[in-house]
């Protein structure tokens, strides 16, 4: 039985004040929800890593990062390395999410790169996945999200491979209010546990948490949830209230 996993990526907003406020809401509010039952990440800004891993405390709720590189330390100026990441107490790491790949321009090797080197750092990356709108509307969704998962995992072993969770982001979902239905969402996750199985081996498939990432609400995420594939969710805006992210997490347990 896979353990739900709710995930909140609070991009670039909060300020070194609400980012705190918003970390002991949500560590109070989830002081009743028990661990075993559920997984909980918040991923803030790089700035405000450290105080919201303070403010966090000894709660449940680990803290990520949204991103880093991929080379241990040297002449990179304004990145991020997973030592550092380690250092300020960071467990979780995204890797590709569609931000970077389509407002940044990062490639499925870069990607590639980074899930590797989180693996090996000692982070637990969340692999993100998923197709445009105009790959939707092509039927292209299945081939994308295929080599994305593919190029992304690309000669990392069964063994690295448990470290990783998976995101499924629609990216005509995200920000624009459009979700996918659950059936959609299910769709995807199936085919993506199916090339798991395929890359792997099956044991191994239905052990990994895909999530789901694409405006998941209070009021949809039940639903999504429910689908048999569906693990739990990454969530974008409504991370940003903590009574909207408390009651997503409640409604995974």
């Amino acid at each position: 039985m896979r353990k739900p996993f709710v995930a909140g990526n609070w991009k670039m907003n909060t300020d070194n004040h609400s980012s705190v406020n918003l970390a002991q809401s949500i560590a109070s509010g989830s002081s009743e929800i028990a661990e075993k039952s559920v997984s909980m990440a918040v991923f803030p800004p790089f700035v405000y890593l450290p105080s919201v891993i303070k403010a966090l405390n000894v709660s449940n709720i680990a803290a990520g990062a949204q991103d880093f590189y991929f080379e241990q330390n040297g002449a990179f100026t304004g990145e991020i390395s997973v030592s550092m990441l380690k250092d300020i107490g960071c467990t979780f790491v995204l890797c590709g999410h569609s931000e970077r790949r389509h407002v940044i321009g990062e490639t499925d090797e870069l990607i590639n790169k980074k899930v590797a080197a989180a693996i090996s750092g000692g982070l637990l990356p969340v692999l993100c996945v998923g197709e445009l709108l105009d790959e939707r509307k092509a039927s292209q969704t299945n081939e994308v999200v295929t080599r994305q998962v593919k190029n992304g995992l690309a000669g990392l072993s069964a063994e690295k491979i448990s470290a990783v969770t998976i995101a499924y982001e629609p990216v005509w979902a995200i920000g624009t209010g459009l979700t996918a239905t659950p059936q959609q969402a299910q769709e995807a996750h199936e085919l993506v546990r199916k090339l798991l199985a395929k890359m792997y081996d099956a044991r191994l498939a239905e052990e990994i948490r895909i999530l789901y990432g694409g405006s998941a609400k209070p009021d949809n995420a039940a639903e999504l949830m429910a689908q048999q594939d569906v693990d739990g969710l990454l969530v974008g805006g409504a991370s940003l209230n903590a009574d909207d992210f408390l009651a997503i997490i409640r409604a995974a347990v």
